[in-house]
């Protein structure tokens, strides 16, 4: 499995972008920074979309992204669960934003729409995912994606510190989560539903103690305005746990 990390950040800029991974060129979670990183031709290999949730800076893209799929007359998949695809369809793909792709033509949309239920695993151009829930201002879901060939990982979206209750249910070999805020803004990230690194390191160590083993770790949803903060107290995190926590950067690739 290849995951690319197109977006690795919560603001944007010419360096950073909106989250969003890319699996394989074919399968990207989350759509905050594809058009804008890939070529065309690399943006019509994606046969799939999973969004984590409606907030703007993990759906951006589908617009732009439908629209170059539909001037060429290709297909283009989304799942995601029905609270997020309201937000889609309310903000963007309303008909006045932006054109409904998901109705054009009715009988072979360039957008096809399927929505997903917490802990209803289906498959994807042959993964299998598993959605489960997040806690997050908005409805949200996490998703751990499992490969053909048995490897597995595991992207949060933006959560809050609630992943203990889905960890015996998953078992990623490495974890994309979200890391948005230092210490400092504790308070204001545990009623978004955001990470901090003492956040985050509770969230490890019930890990840890659940599944007897720790995974790969990579940041991902980092705030850029306090990124050196944020690194510097998760150097203390590390040491705490005795593990390495990567923080993720656009172009990246993780190999597994």
């Amino acid at each position: 499995m290849k995951i690319k990390v197109l977006g690795a950040h919560n603001t944007e800029s010419r360096s950073t972008k909106h989250t969003c991974l890319l699996i394989d060129d074919i399968l990207a979670l989350d759509a905050g920074g594809i058009t804008s990183s890939l070529s065309f031709r690399n943006q019509l290999k994606i046969k799939s979309i999973i969004l984590t949730h409606g907030h703007y800076d993990h759906i951006r893209d589908i617009p732009a992204l439908s629209m170059n799929f539909y001037l060429r007359q290709k297909c283009l998949s989304l799942y995601t669960h029905a609270a997020a695809w309201r937000s889609v369809q309310r903000y963007l793909l309303n008909g006045e934003v932006y054109p409904e792709f998901h109705q054009r033509p009715t009988e072979n949309p360039t957008l096809k729409v399927h929505l997903v239920e917490p802990y209803q695993s289906f498959k994807v151009e042959g993964y299998k995912l598993l959605p489960v829930p997040a806690t997050h201002a908005v409805p949200a879901t996490g998703y751990e994606v499992t490969s053909k060939d048995g490897k597995v990982i595991f992207y949060s979206g933006d959560t809050g510190a609630s992943l203990s209750e889905v960890w015996d249910k998953i078992s990623p070999q490495v974890i994309f989560i979200e890391l948005t805020g230092s210490n400092r803004w504790k308070q204001a990230m545990e009623h978004s539903g955001h990470l901090t690194p003492d956040l985050l390191q509770k969230e490890i160590a019930s890990f840890q103690d659940i599944k007897g083993y720790l995974p790969q770790i990579f940041a991902v949803h980092i705030n850029s305005a306090g990124e050196a903060e944020i690194k510097a107290e998760i150097s203390e995190v590390e040491k705490s746990l005795g593990t390495n926590i990567n923080f993720a950067h656009e172009g990246q690739t993780v190999e597994i």
